[in-house]
């Protein structure tokens, strides 16, 4: 069985779909979680940049056998890393995809064209 034959989007249509209140509600959610995260994440590199530059007896700090704290702050910084990324991806599972999908079918079914594209 083949596939029926796609057509393309016009601008138009994805301006509609920009335009529309679902793609807004998109955009709020994502940066609900995207806008803290991101300055959470900064701040807490900016702070480990700042201990490692002033603060180098901390950092030189022993915790056990060779391994000091600030080897321990930077192997945070990827652990950091991959718990946000999974915290993401549960967040956009939940709140973002659902809308997505949505839209996507919308648009592949052309139903953001304007009256006088139909």
């Amino acid at each position: 069985m083949t596939e029926p034959e796609r057509r393309l989007l016009t601008p138009e249509e994805y301006r509609q779909a920009q335009d529309s209140p679902e793609f807004t509600e998109l955009r709020r959610r994502f940066r609900r979680f995207a806008v803290p995260m991101t300055v959470a994440f900064l701040a807490w590199y900016l702070l480990y940049v700042l201990l490692s530059t002033y603060a180098v007896d901390l950092m030189n700090t022993h915790v056990f056998g060779d391994v000091n704290l600030g080897i321990l702050l930077g192997l945070g910084q990827f652990v950091t890393t991959f718990a946000i990324t999974q915290a993401y991806v549960a967040y956009s599972a939940r709140n973002t995809d659902p809308i997505a999908d949505e839209m996507r079918t919308r648009l592949e079914a052309h139903e953001y064209r304007s009256e006088g594209q139909r």
